[in-house]
């Protein structure tokens, strides 16, 4: 006798529910106000680029939109925290609403474009919009500071009690609260209607609204909340280090989290984040061990692990995973 197959609801609602694991995981990130004291300021990094990398697993593991340009987004994120604490609102919560309404009505703008335009178009027209925004913050040295940074940065004191200390332990906090709580926000969007909407846009976009699936339209909302999430990562990197610089905006910066997608695995929502902390954790050792060739390092685990694990570490981890639970059915 055939066992009924799952609604699509119940599949959703199977799709949402944690796995234990995932407590695991989030545990561990407490980890390091215990074991690793001294690398608290690391560990704040990692936390805010894995929010960048979790807003680009967004659009590109769950919508298909490949981008090259996403640290555009990251850096006005920045910029807009950084200005506005130098103009007397140095309220961290306040920089990250701003930074977040900002980025996400720039994001807004661009997304009818984005959605418009497919494959290698897609990338080149992403990566001009990162060298557009890069050459505009550049020159705009009145405001920006162009090529010296930003300077006059002042970030008040956390919730106006906690102040952002040199050992990190307010910086990872703070980082790592508002990860998580975004991390929960797009958990629950993906495993929504809307967010399997996403995955039959990656699929096919053209047959998708002859389900009535309007691509274009969820391509737009998508790209907005990409982009304002991204904006909140830039905000978090001003407020935790009180300096804003070419660096955040700069073309390396979107290579640099596309590579971290690559390397946990795209469309798995913890992807980003495990490849995050592999990227930064190995950049941090390798550069201590050959300041000058720690890119060749960087170069050769991403090889070895994309010839072994086309599908990311997470996808291999996963993939092993299924595997040893169906020899345990069996």
């Amino acid at each position: 006798m055939s066992t009924p197959s799952l609604t699509p609801y119940d599949y959703m609602r199977a799709q949402a529910r944690w796995h234990p694991l995932e407590y695991v995981f989030w545990l561990a990130t407490i980890l390091p106000f215990f074991l690793f004291p001294n690398y608290l300021s690391l560990a704040s990094q990692i936390a805010i680029t894995a929010l960048f990398a979790l807003s680009l697993d967004l659009i590109l593991g769950y919508a298909g939109i490949v981008s090259l340009g996403h640290a555009a987004y990251f850096g006005i994120g920045a910029y807009t925290a950084g200005i506005i604490s130098k103009y007397g609102f140095g309220d961290p919560i306040f920089g990250l609403f701003a930074a977040a309404l900002l980025t996400g009505l720039f994001g807004y703008a661009t997304s009818f474009m984005i959605s418009r335009i497919k494959h290698l178009a897609l990338i080149m027209v992403t990566l001009g919009l990162g060298f557009l925004v890069h050459e505009v913050a550049n020159a705009a040295h009145w405001l920006t500071g162009g090529a010296d940074g930003l300077q006059g940065i002042r970030i008040g004191k956390l919730l106006g009690i906690y102040e952002f200390d040199l050992w990190g332990r307010t910086a990872y906090t703070y980082s790592l609260i508002v990860l998580f709580l975004i991390f929960l926000v797009v958990r629950r969007l993906t495993n929504s209607p809307f967010g399997l909407a996403l995955r039959g846009i990656r699929e096919n976009s053209v047959r998708m609204p002859a389900i009535g699936a309007p691509s274009d339209a969820h391509i737009r909302k998508v790209y907005t909340m990409s982009a304002a999430i991204a904006g909140i990562a830039g905000a978090l990197l001003a407020q935790t280090t009180s300096t804003v610089s070419l660096g955040a905006i700069d073309f390396q910066r979107s290579a640099d989290v596309l590579v971290m997608l690559v390397l946990g695995g795209a469309g798995m929502l913890y992807g980003g984040l495990i490849g995050a902390i592999i990227f930064l954790v190995a950049r941090d050792q390798f550069s201590g061990i050959n300041p000058q060739f720690w890119y060749f390092w960087i170069g050769l685990l991403l090889v070895m692990v994309v010839m072994v694990l086309p599908n990311g570490i997470l996808g291999g981890l996963s993939q092993l995973y299924r595997a040893l639970m169906g020899r345990r059915s069996t």
